[in-house]
């Protein structure tokens, strides 16, 4: 009896601890453990995130991998559907989210946010043609957002609008330009790309809400924030922060 009492203890104790350790995975010594940060994206956002030549780049993969370069590991993209990151980054499955991802009070529930390192606006973008001309003029209309983001927000809030959601911006855009949406509500930037690529598009004057992007990790890492936090600080003293912004936004006409 006695060796079954000590043996069910050893169980408890070992099972204990194996939990505690995967409840870490994403710790900071886990990271440098498994020498790798594994970020989480959705690459259709650009200048933040996009793909060129096969490879996942803009601003926020040039942040990543100094946070990647702070820690002294190799950065992993993962790129999955954006109303699929909060999810990603609280299960332990990636490490960070650097997705132009807006800090609203919502989020905050699921995650823990970084400092901020870019103040955004949501826009309206219609067709050249289009007789709308500000937020008003978007009453009972239909309006097309990617789903889980600000934009999305915004849209939902507008009187008699019907909300189509898509899962990447690039089909959102696409069905502006075939008639079946009256408007968009996208970021600025994003935004400012589209119109440049898409000459029959434009973007109104008009901004619906100013917000700030951050980096997000799962709920309760403070080593990791803390030391997130401390790149961002970094980058932004030194002035390379703006020399990454201004690297991609001036190369796709982004003002």
């Amino acid at each position: 009896m006695f060796k079954r009492i000590i043996c069910l203890i050893a169980c408890i104790v070992f099972t204990a601890s194996m939990v505690g350790c995967a409840g870490n995975s994403n710790s900071v010594d886990s990271i440098k453990k498994k020498g790798k940060i594994i970020m989480a994206t959705e690459a259709t956002f650009e200048p933040f995130e996009f793909r060129e030549n096969n490879q996942i780049v803009g601003i926020d993969v040039e942040i990543a991998k100094e946070v990647a370069k702070e820690l002294e590991v190799e950065l992993v993209i993962e790129e999955m559907e954006f109303g699929s990151l909060l999810a990603a980054v609280s299960s332990g499955k990636v490490d960070f989210i650097v997705a132009g991802l807006s800090v609203d009070e919502d989020r905050k529930k699921n995650v823990d946010f970084s400092d901020p390192y870019f103040n955004a606006s949501q826009m309206i973008i219609v067709k050249k043609d289009s007789n709308i001309t500000s937020k008003v003029d978007l009453e009972g209309k239909k309006i097309g957002v990617q789903q889980g983001t600000t934009g999305d927000k915004e849209a939902s809030n507008i009187k008699d609008s019907t909300v189509e959601r898509y899962t990447k911006t690039t089909d959102a855009v696409q069905a502006l330009k075939q008639g079946k949406l009256d408007a968009i509500v996208l970021d600025n930037f994003p935004s400012t790309v589209f119109v440049t690529k898409n000459p029959e598009l434009k973007m109104l004057d008009e901004v619906l809400i100013t917000d700030t992007y951050a980096i997000a990790v799962k709920k309760g890492n403070e080593e990791l924030t803390n030391n997130i936090n401390k790149v961002l600080s970094r980058l932004k003293d030194s002035g390379e922060l703006d020399k990454i912004i201004d690297k991609y936004s001036s190369a796709l006409g982004v003002e």
